[in-house]
Formats: structure tokens, C-alpha cells, sequence
């Protein structure tokens, strides 16, 4: 189940990063290019794997910010296969972050995104994927 405002349940997060001060920009919120760089680390985990090669990421074709991230948010970045072709991927990334506000952990879906990665040779050229 997803929500908006917690956790997806029964997931385990691909990666969790806290938000640093040296990751905030002029305004105070978390750099857009951050959140970006997380996004597309915890999408080329599936990819590889599921790849079971080296893999490149080909194309961002949706990236939604919905509500900034702060200094001092746990960031839980969620990512899932949800199409393969010949030698691509498309992983789908759901980002919350957490944070304490009134002695509460609060937690909202911050950023969402669709990356294409693509399956490499050893020459790093497109390499078909296994349909197993």
C-alpha cells in the first residue's frame, strides 16, 4: 500500500541517506540535483540486477518534485522494475523523506520519477537482457 504521508508498507527502502547542510542551497531546501543523484542510484540497483550486467542510464522520462526536503529529512528512496525490453529497463522511484517536527516523526512523498537504464557489454554497448 502507498500513501502520502507515511511509508509504503511491507518495502524496504533501496537506499536511505540523511539530508546535509552542505546538500541545501540559497533558499534553505535540498538541492534539486541532489535529490536527482539519489533518485538515480536507487533506480540503477534494480536495474542491475535485474539486468545482471553493468547498466547506463539511457533517459529521465518523468521527475515530479512534490514538496522540498530539508536539512536533518531521512531520505527513503523506493525503486521497482516495472518494464523490461530488449536491453532497457524502466525503474520506477518513489522518494520520502522523514522528519521530526513537534517531537513527531512525520513523513511525506517528496520527489517521484521514471528512469530508463540500458544493459552493457564489457565494451559498453547495448547487450540484450535475459527474459529469465
Amino acid at each position: 500500500m502507498m500513501t502520502e504521508t507515511g511509508l509504503p508498507e511491507g518495502r524496504i527502502p533501496i537506499i536511505r541517506t540523511p539530508a546535509r547542510p552542505m546538500d541545501a542551497n540559497k533558499g534553505g531546501s535540498i538541492f534539486g540535483g541532489w535529490i536527482m543523484s539519489q533518485v538515480d542510484i536507487a533506480g540503477s540497483i534494480p536495474a542491475e540486477l535485474r539486468a545482471q550486467s553493468r547498466i547506463v542510464t539511457r533517459a529521465v522520462t518523468s521527475f515530479e518534485f512534490k514538496q522540498a526536503v530539508f536539512v536533518g529529512d531521512l531520505i527513503n528512496c523506493y525503486a521497482e522494475v516495472v518494464k523490461v525490453g530488449r536491453t532497457s529497463l524502466e525503474v520506477f522511484v518513489e522518494v520520502y523523506a522523514q522528519r521530526i517536527c513537534d517531537g513527531k516523526i512525520e513523513c511525506t512523498k517528496v520527489t517521484e520519477a521514471n528512469v530508463v537504464y540500458v544493459a552493457i557489454d564489457e565494451n559498453r554497448r547495448p547487450r540484450a537482457i535475459s527474459t529469465g
